[in-house]
């Protein structure tokens, strides 16, 4: 199960904030997006856990909460809907997006839409400057973040920049890392 708190992988962070200019219009309201993997609804204090998560909690209090969204059983479909604020099956991603292949049929191809806009894509059109860190998931294996084979990389789907795990599992030792489209290279050394 995925719970949202905030504005509502490993976890992913998405932040956004108003871009600065001399003379700024009216201050914006700055928002982050948390969405946690593999924690159930009563798991964090603000939901009523017997567990102490001040940090959450306040974020919370402070905050918007979720308290009517749905999940699905895995990650990528939830942040889907999450990101896109549609049914994951209406954007294409109806399961995990590591075996999708180039063109395939809409049932193996699960690839969200180019015509489903993101969040990220909002904020940024209204002025917003965006960041995502933490685990995408929301990539085919195939698209390797070179042009032309990385259209659901996040800087095409509205993120000023990004940094963290472009696919679901990784390797605490040899972790698959991204700085935008760019991967970065292994810092596996002996004894790291």
């Amino acid at each position: 199960m995925t719970t949202c708190v905030g504005l509502g992988a490993s976890a992913t962070l998405i932040h956004a904030q108003p871009q600065r200019t001399p003379q700024s219009a009216p201050k914006k309201t700055n928002i982050v997006v948390i969405a946690l993997d593999d924690v159930g609804f009563a798991d964090l204090g603000c939901y009523g856990s017997e567990i102490a998560t001040p940090s959450i909690d306040s974020i919370a209090k402070h905050g918007v909460r979720y308290t009517n969204f749905q999940t699905k059983a895995i990650c990528s479909p939830t942040r889907a809907a999450l990101l896109t604020g549609r049914n994951n099956q209406t954007v294409g991603m109806e399961d995990l997006p590591d075996q999708a292949k180039p063109g395939g049929s809409a049932a193996v191809d699960w690839n969200y839409s180019a015509n489903a806009e993101m969040l990220s894509e909002v904020l940024r059109s209204a002025g917003y400057a965006t960041f995502a860190v933490g685990k995408w998931h929301l990539t085919p294996r195939y698209q390797d973040g070179k042009p032309g084979n990385n259209s659901t990389m996040p800087l095409q789907r509205g993120f000023d920049s990004s940094y963290g795990y472009k696919m679901g599992w990784t390797d605490q030792y040899h972790p698959d890392l991204f700085d935008g489209n760019t991967p970065i290279a292994d810092p596996y050394h002996p004894g790291y």
